[in-house]
């Protein structure tokens, strides 16, 4: 799987805008707003990039904006009912596709069953992963014990 900029931005926001909310929460009060260009500033993406994101993000309903002097961005729900998987999916579109399609819509001839339903295991390795992180989980530098435990496979570290 290669994630772009667009997803490791986007999945870095949604950390930046939880690690606020948890903060918020912490101290009792609700969340302020962050405004686009702090983010930016702060997590060390390229400002316009950035918008285009957030404006992804809030066609999604991930996060929502607020105009004004103390305007900016902040979660649209619990960073707990965020997963990774729902970035991911506002920036760029399915998990999992196969030049463009979804692997289940995709007829094979004879003989190549085995590669439809190798690209629909793919997606469902991959949903086994990013649906069960969410950006709480990231955000307190945690994972599911599952998901954690993959990271200690032999091999896992290793390039090929």
């Amino acid at each position: 799987m290669r994630t772009t900029a667009k997803v490791d931005y986007a999945v870095r926001a949604g950390v930046a805008l939880a690690r606020t909310a948890a903060e918020a929460e912490a101290d009792g009060v609700r969340p302020e707003p962050m405004k686009a260009h702090v983010l930016a500033s702060e997590e060390d993406i390229p400002p316009k990039f950035l918008e285009s994101i957030l404006a992804d993000l809030k066609r999604a309903q991930l996060v929502a904006s607020q105009r004004g002097a103390v305007g900016g961005y902040r979660l649209a729900r619990p960073a707990a009912e965020i997963t990774v998987a729902d970035v991911i999916r506002a920036v760029e579109g399915p998990l999992a596709d196969v030049r463009g399609e979804r692997p289940e819509d995709i007829a094979y001839r004879d003989g190549l069953e085995a590669l439809q339903r190798m690209w629909i295991a793919l997606r469902a390795n991959l949903r086994a992963v990013l649906e069960r992180t969410t950006l709480a989980d990231l955000a307190a530098g945690a994972l599911a014990p599952d998901v954690d435990a993959l990271v200690e496979t032999p091999g896992a570290w290793e390039p090929h």
